[in-house]
C-alpha cells in the first residue's frame, strides 16, 4: 500500500508533468518557474556558498547587477510577481480544464445536463416574474431540439435567432445544438440592408424571430432566398409572414432527449457577429470549446460561484451576455437574472428585485448609469462585483463611490480574438495585465503602427517592432493551431478572416491576430485602452486619442455623449479635431462655456476645432459610439443640416460657423 508521502509525491509529480505538456516545454514558462524556484531556495543556497567561501563574489556580482540598472527589474519582479503568478495559476487551471473538455470531445449542452443532474430545482432563470428551474429549461432545450429536428434539420444546418433577450432564446440555440444546428445570433437593433446581410452570410435556412419584430423581418423577407422558413417565438398569428408559432409547436414536443448527431468540442455552436463600426457586421464562429474556454476563464479572474446571482441586460446576441453570462449558469449553475433591454433607470433597482450579487457592463453603460438622478436603489442592492469593458477611468471611482460596487473586474478581448487581458487587480483604467518577467509565456504583445498609413512598423530583418513601456501600439496575439488558447477561428468569411491575420510578428514566419486597437502599457504590464486603429489622428504634430479626449468631455457636460473624430481641412497637417455632441436642442447647449472648461482640461493640440450638435448618438448595439459617418461628413456648413460652431483661438470660445468662415478656413485665409 503506497504511503501518504508516496501518493503526494506521485501527485505534484503528475501535476508537474500535466503543467511542463500544457506549456509545450516552452523554456520561457520554464525560466519563469525556475525564477521563483530560485527564490524558494535562496536561503539554502546562502549556507552552501558560505561553506566555499562564495558569498562575497556572488554579493559582489549582484551589487554590480543592481547599479547598472538591474534593480529596475527586480523592482518589478517584487512589485508583480504575486499577481503573475496568481494568473500562471488560473492559466493553467484554464488549460487544464480546456485539455480535459477536448479529450472527452463534449458539447456545452451535455455540460448542461451534467449540471442540470447536480442542480435540478435550483433557479436557472429570472425573467420579469417568471423563475426557470434548471430541470424545467432542460425539458424546454429538449422540446426545441425534437421540434427542429422533426422539422428536418440536421447537423451543418444554419437557423438564424432575431429576438430580444428572453431565456426561450438561450434554449432555442441550446437545443439546436443538440442536433448538430448552428445557431445565427443576430442583432435585434439590424434593420433593412445589415439585417438581410447578417441572414444571407450565414446561409439560414430559417429565421427564428420575436413576435415584436415581425415587421423588420417581413421588410427584408422579398431580399432573402425563398426557401427560407420563418418560426415566431409567438402564440399569436403572424400578420405580415407566413411563419409557424413555436410556442404551439413546441406543446406537441416530446421533452425526452432527441437523437444526438456525432457533434464533438470543434464542431461550430453558433456564430457571433461584429458590431459593424467599420462596416458590414461579420460572422465569427464561437466553437463548444472556445465557448467554454472564455466562460471558464471569467469564472476564475472573477471568482464567480454558483451561489451567485448575475443580473444581465447586455443583449444576448453578444458574446458578453451569451457566454460571459450566460455560460456561468450552463456550465456551472449560477443564476442569471436577465431583462429585455437594458434600461439605465431600471438597472439598480432590478439588481434590488432580483438580489443580484454580481452583473455586467460594457461600453459605455457605466456613464449612461451615473447620468441617472441618484436614488436610493442606487446603494440598496447586494451586488458585491461587476464586470465588462469599456468603464473609462475618468469615471472609475466615481462609479464605485456611487453605487458602492467594491470590485470591478475590467477585460479586454475580442469575440473572434485570442490577446484576451485581464484587471482582476482594482487597478483603475486597466483594461489586463501581462507579465513584464516573462513575455513569452502568454504571447501577446504591442506593436508599433504608423497612425497615419496604419502600417506595421518593422525592423530591418521585416519583424514588427515591440513596444516599450509608455509607447502606444496594437495589441497582438500569435496564432498558434490547435491550442484553443492561441487559435484563431476566424470568420464564415475566408477573405475577412485573412485581412485579420498579420505574419512575421514575433519572428520569421509566425502569424497572429490583428486586434485593430491602440494600446500603452506601463512598466509594470498594466496595459490600458488608447483607441480603434485609425480614430486616433494626428494634430500638431501630437497623436490625439478619440477614446480620452471623448470621457473628458462626457464628463464636463454631465455624461452625455460625445463622439469625437479627427476630420481633414485643406492645407493642414493631419486631422483637426472635431466633436459630436447630442442634444434634442441646440439652444440647450452652452457653447460658451465649453470652450473656456475644454481648454483648461485639455491640452491645446486635443481641443476640439469643432463641434456639432446632433439630436441623437449612432451607436452599435454593444452601447460603442459610430463615428464612420460622422467623419466621412466633415464640417461643410452647406451639406450638414445640424448647427457648427469653430474654436476662436483668441477668445476660446466657440462661435458658429458661417459659410464665409467655412471658406476662409479651406483657402487657409483663417488659420485654426
Amino acid at each position: 500500500m503506497p504511503t501518504v508521502e508516496f501518493r503526494l509525491a506521485r501527485g505534484v509529480r503528475k501535476l508537474i508533468d500535466v503543467t511542463v505538456y500544457h506549456l509545450r516545454l516552452n523554456m520561457a514558462a520554464l525560466s519563469f518557474l525556475a525564477t521563483f524556484a530560485a527564490f524558494a531556495a535562496f536561503g539554502f543556497l546562502l549556507r552552501i556558498m558560505f561553506q566555499f567561501n562564495l558569498f562575497i563574489i556572488v554579493a559582489a556580482i549582484l551589487f554590480v547587477y543592481l547599479v547598472t540598472g538591474g534593480w529596475k527589474f527586480m523592482r518589478i519582479v517584487v512589485l508583480t510577481a504575486p499577481r503573475d503568478l496568481r494568473g500562471l495559476s488560473y492559466l493553467v487551471r484554464t488549460i487544464i480544464g480546456t485539455k480535459k473538455f477536448m479529450r472527452r470531445n463534449i458539447t456545452i449542452d451535455r455540460i448542461f445536463d451534467e449540471v442540470v443532474a447536480k442542480y435540478p430545482n435550483k433557479t436557472c432563470f429570472l425573467f420579469q416574474d417568471t423563475t426557470w428551474r434548471f430541470v424545467e429549461f432542460q425539458s424546454y432545450v429538449n422540446k426545441v431540439a425534437n421540434f427542429l429536428y422533426e422539422q428536418g434539420y440536421r447537423k451543418g444546418d444554419v437557423i438564424a435567432i432575431y429576438s430580444e433577450n428572453c431565456p426561450e432564446m438561450v434554449a432555442m440555440w441550446l437545443g439546436m445544438s443538440r442536433i448538430g444546428v448552428t445557431a445565427a445570433l443576430i442583432n435585434f437593433n439590424l434593420r433593412d440592408v445589415s439585417l438581410s446581410h447578417c441572414i444571407k452570410i450565414s446561409d439560414a435556412k430559417a429565421v427564428i424571430y420575436g413576435s415584436n419584430l415581425e415587421e423588420a423581418i417581413a421588410a427584408v423577407s422579398s431580399d432573402l432566398p425563398k426557401t427560407v422558413t420563418y418560426m415566431s417565438l409567438s402564440r399569436e398569428p403572424a400578420k405580415k409572414l407566413t411563419s409557424l408559432s413555436i410556442d404551439q409547436e413546441l406543446e406537441k414536443a416530446s421533452t425526452f432527449p432527441p437523437p444526438r448527431e456525432n457533434m464533438g468540442a470543434l464542431d461550430t455552436l453558433f456564430y457571433i457577429y461584429t458590431s459593424g463600426t467599420t462596416g458590414l457586421p461579420k460572422a465569427a464562429k464561437i466553437s463548444h470549446l472556445r465557448y467554454f474556454t472564455i466562460t471558464m476563464g471569467i469564472k476564475l479572474f472573477a471568482r464567480i460561484t454558483p451561489d451567485d446571482v448575475l443580473y444581465t441586460s447586455l443583449p444576448l446576441y453578444h458574446t458578453a451576455a451569451v457566454i460571459l453570462g450566460v455560460g456561468q449558469c450552463l456550465l456551472y449553475g449560477t443564476t442569471i437574472a436577465m431583462r429585455q433591454k437594458f434600461s439605465a433607470s431600471q438597472f439598480w433597482n432590478d439588481c434590488v428585485k432580483y438580489k443580484a450579487t454580481g452583473t455586467q457592463y460594457i461600453g459605455e453603460i457605466c456613464r449612461y448609469l451615473l447620468a441617472q438622478p441618484p436614488k436610493p436603489e442606487d446603494k440598496q442592492h447586494t451586488v458585491r462585483f461587476i464586470y465588462g469593458n469599456g468603464l473609462k477611468p475618468q469615471i472609475w471611482r466615481k462609479f464605485q463611490e456611487r453605487f458602492g460596487v467594491g470590485y470591478i473586474m475590467e477585460f479586454y478581448g475580442a469575440t473572434e480574438g485570442n490577446c484576451s487581458v485581464v484587471n482582476n487587480q482594482n487597478v483603475v483604467g486597466a483594461i489586463g495585465f501581462t507579465t513584464r518577467i516573462a513575455p513569452a509565456l502568454y504571447p501577446i504583445t504591442l506593436v508599433k503602427v504608423d497612425p497615419e498609413t496604419n502600417e506595421y512598423i518593422r525592423d530591418s530583418l521585416g519583424i514588427c517592432v515591440k513596444c516599450k513601456p509608455g509607447e502606444p501600439g496594437e495589441i497582438v496575439g500569435k496564432i498558434v493551431k490547435n491550442n484553443p488558447l492561441r487559435q484563431f477561428d476566424g470568420y464564415v468569411n475566408e477573405s475577412a478572416t485573412s485581412k485579420k491575420i498579420i505574419r512575421d510578428v514575433f519572428r520569421k514566419g509566425d502569424m497572429a491576430f490583428s486586434s485593430g486597437d491602440i494600446l500603452v502599457m506601463d512598466e509594470l504590464g498594466y496595459l490600458f485602452f488608447r483607441d480603434r486603429t485609425g480614430d486616433t489622428f494626428r494634430w500638431r504634430g501630437e497623436n490625439v486619442s478619440t477614446n480620452e479626449v471623448e470621457a473628458i468631455i462626457s464628463n464636463h457636460i454631465k455624461y452625455s455623449d460625445a463622439v469625437v473624430y479627427g476630420v481633414e481641412v485643406p492645407g493642414c497637417e493631419g486631422r483637426a479635431g472635431m466633436v459630436a455632441l447630442v442634444a434634442p436642442d441646440s439652444s440647450v447647449v452652452d457653447v460658451a462655456s465649453m470652450g473656456k472648461s475644454w481648454c483648461q482640461a485639455l491640452p491645446s493640440y486635443a481641443r476640439p476645432i469643432f463641434v456639432r450638435i446632433v439630436t441623437e448618438a449612432d451607436t452599435t448595439g454593444t452601447f460603442k459610439l459610430k463615428k464612420n459617418k460622422l467623419r466621412d461628413e466633415g464640417f461643410d456648413p452647406s451639406a450638414i443640416k445640424d448647427p457648427i460652431f469653430y474654436l476662436d483661438s483668441q477668445s476660446r470660445s466657440y462661435i458658429p460657423l458661417q459659410q464665409s468662415a467655412y471658406n476662409d478656413i479651406v483657402s487657409g485665409a483663417l488659420r485654426l
